[in-house]
């Protein structure tokens, strides 16, 4: 995944506090202003969204975006990224792509919304990204993760058209 912040682009205003207020049934924790965030226990354990964020950034985006969030050559670093931009614009990005052109290179995201490896994912795919770009994870894997709910295994079914 691509998502640019730069190139003379307006990027709107990033994701605030992630200080984790609200727990919903499929595991997912939300900040203050209802947006994804994530959990960290003092022991360790990540939340689900997290954990499943960790594991689906190295399936699908760290070939572009380089290992755990920090950019390549060719893509930007999105731990950096979802500090300036806000959640609504990082599904739209993911979901419908982006192609920046400036005079020194050419940035293009492609448009991951009818993939269902990446759609089905976003809110852990955000909830991951933002627990780097706050420093709050590091880049190794979780040794120690919250179980998957049966919510969000439902909710996963239904996305990826499982019965």
């Amino acid at each position: 995944m691509i998502l640019v912040a730069s190139g003379g682009i307006a990027v709107a205003d990033g994701p605030g506090d992630p200080t984790a207020v609200k727990k919903e049934d499929d595991g997912k924790w939300l900040d203050k202003e209802g947006v994804p965030t994530y959990k960290i226990s003092a022991d360790g354990t990540v939340d689900w969204f997290t954990y499943s964020g960790y594991r689906r950034y190295h399936s699908d985006c760290h070939v572009c975006h380089g290992p755990d969030g920090m950019g390549s050559t060719y893509a930007p670093a999105l731990k950096d990224s979802v500090k300036s931009m806000s959640y609504g614009d990082f599904l739209g990005v993911v979901a419908s792509g982006r192609k920046n052109i400036s005079t020194a290179q050419e940035n293009v995201m492609p448009a991951f919304g009818d993939n269902p490896n990446v759609a089905c994912y976003m809110d852990d795919l955000y909830v991951y990204l933002r627990a780097r770009s706050t420093e709050a994870w590091g880049r190794q894997r979780p040794a120690k993760k919250e179980e998957k709910t049966e919510a969000y295994k439902k909710a996963e079914d239904a996305c990826m058209g499982n019965k």
